[in-house]
């Protein structure tokens, strides 16, 4: 059961949404869980010293207080799931995060760095950018620090498996995220409540069809064709 996910403050959100809907289904530990790679903006810059709000505002074409109005609707949708949130963030590039996904995966951490680098965004507003910063948060989930320093020197290194899952998200429908596939015969789009996510799996576990169960409206809680419902 694979959700494919992006850096956007929606699946920081729909992970955790997720989550309870998961720990509330009752064949929970027959799940296997795998975050797939994909970008929403692959064309942004490594490194930028642009705040989010900036980049909003810009995006939207409205103003600072209207970009912080937005946040403010995320930041508690966030505090709603016990999630920090932080308004301070710069925005950047993501790939070399997946690329990390990717190499944490072969050691058995994927979802731990995954939380980790969620929270170092999100809750603390880190700099990602900053390859010392992503090799500590790296090596404090679990991923050997030598091999997270070697991944982030080569450019080429897990660059084909992001690839990968980006095509596979493509071929399974996936326009924008969070988007969430059940045994490749379900598809759930959106932050959906915890509910609709507990309601999936069960379907999913007695029945074959083939159908999304849920679908994220143009005014959703959730990101695509390179912005967001904030």
């Amino acid at each position: 059961m694979a959700p494919l996910v992006h850096g956007c403050p929606w699946c920081y959100i729909g992970k955790a949404r997720f989550e309870a809907g998961l720990a509330a289904f009752a064949q929970r530990a027959d799940v296997e869980v795998v975050h797939r790679s994909f970008e929403l903006d692959p064309a942004a810059p490594p490194a930028t010293d642009v705040p989010i709000l900036d980049m909003l505002a810009t995006k939207y074409g409205v103003s600072r207080e209207q970009a912080e109005a937005m946040e403010a609707r995320v930041a508690e949708a966030a505090a709603g799931e016990g999630l920090g949130y932080r308004s301070d963030r710069i925005h950047g590039n993501t790939f070399d995060l997946h690329r990390l996904l990717h190499l944490a995966t072969a050691h058995g951490v994927q979802d731990a760095l995954l939380t980790a680098l969620y929270h170092a965004n999100f809750a603390e507003a880190r700099q990602l950018a900053d390859p010392a910063v992503l090799t500590g948060i790296a090596v404090g989930a679990g991923v050997p620090e030598a091999e997270a320093a070697r991944v982030l020197a080569d450019p080429d290194a897990y660059a084909d498996e992001v690839r990968a899952d980006e095509r596979a998200a493509a071929e399974l429908g996936a326009t924008g995220v969070p988007f969430f596939v059940i045994d490749r015969r379900y598809g759930v789009s959106g932050a959906q409540p915890a509910d609709v996510f507990r309601q999936a799996l069960e379907r999913a576990h007695a029945d074959s069809a083939v159908q999304v169960l849920a679908v994220a409206a143009d005014d959703a809680d959730g990101c695509g064709d390179g912005s967001c419902a904030v």
